[in-house]
This record gives C-alpha cells, structure tokens and sequence, in this order.
C-alpha cells in the first residue's frame, strides 16, 4: 500500500485543507446529516466524510464507525486525491491495492468502496465515501448522486469558513 504518488500539488492542496479550518473539529449536524443520507440512499451501513492531511485521514462525519481517523496508508480515499470522478473499489478483497488492507482484512472487513471527491478550490480534500462489507457497485445514476452529494459537502465546508471569517471581522 506504498504505492500512493503525490500529487506535484500536493502542498498546495494541504494549504487549502488547513484554510478551511475544519480538522479536528467537533462533529456538526449538516455534516451529519448528509452521511446518515447516504448510508440509507445507498443501503450501505458505513458513510464518512474522510479529509486527507499529511499523515492521516480525519473523519469530519462518521455514520456506522465509530473511529474519528486513521492512517494515511490505511485509506481508500488516498487513492482519490488525484481524481475528480468517484472512485470505486468493488471488492476490495480482489483489488491488489487493497485485499493486504487492515480496514479489509480485520474489522470493519470494508469490501465495497466509492468515494466521490470533496473538491474545494479545484482540489481534492477527501472524499464522502460508502462503504459495503459485501462486493456491490454503484451505476452511474448512484455516482452521480454521491458526487453531488459531494459537492454539497465541499459548499458546506466553503460555508462554514465563510462563517468563521465572518465572525472574526
């Protein structure tokens, strides 16, 4: 699970995170809202919005788990920062870059995986993820749904900011 290649923009993306104000926060209805939304959309039982910094991916929302972060080398979502559609993982048991994974091969025994892009300032900061314990995949109809769910997510974030600089004026 090495093989993750950073982006040349990768500094640049970091920077946008760390603007956002956002990791480590405490856990936010909206944010919530929409996992819990994607968990009964997708009947899937775990949902996260997953953001991506240095050394770890931190969950701004979990629904179905109760961890707030892991490794950076343990995430799916690593494998989406480069990328502006869904990624998909229809079993991750079958998928050399995760069948050896932690997350798969322990509890909580991940096998499906689409994680849409949280892009904020054309970059990626995570993704909002489904995740199965059984192989499945998504048709394009239900990507688009997560990548719009995404997008919800990214002007959310965006929001959220606006609101911070607000009240410090």
């Amino acid at each position: 699970m090495s093989d993750e290649k950073l982006s040349k923009n990768e500094s640049r993306r970091l920077a946008t995170l760390k603007k956002l104000q956002i990791l480590d926060t405490e856990q936010e209805q909206l944010f919530d809202s929409i996992t819990h939304g994607v968990c009964r959309v997708f009947s899937v039982p775990i949902s996260l919005i997953s953001l991506i910094d240095e050394t770890r991916q931190w969950f701004k929302s979990s629904t179905g788990l109760d961890a707030r972060q892991s490794p950076r080398q343990h995430a799916f979502c690593r494998f989406a920062l480069d990328r502006q559609t869904v990624c998909m993982v229809n079993d991750a048991l079958e998928d050399p870059k995760f069948k050896n994974n932690p997350l798969v091969t322990g509890s909580p025994f991940f096998r499906f995986y689409a994680g849409a892009p949280i892009i904020v300032e054309g970059h990626v900061m995570g993704t909002l993820c489904a995740i199965d314990t059984k192989p499945r995949e998504l048709n394009d109809r239900e990507s688009f749904i997560l990548e719009s769910f995404a997008k919800v997510v990214a002007d959310a974030m965006l929001m959220r900011k606006a609101l911070i600089e607000a009240k410090e004026v």
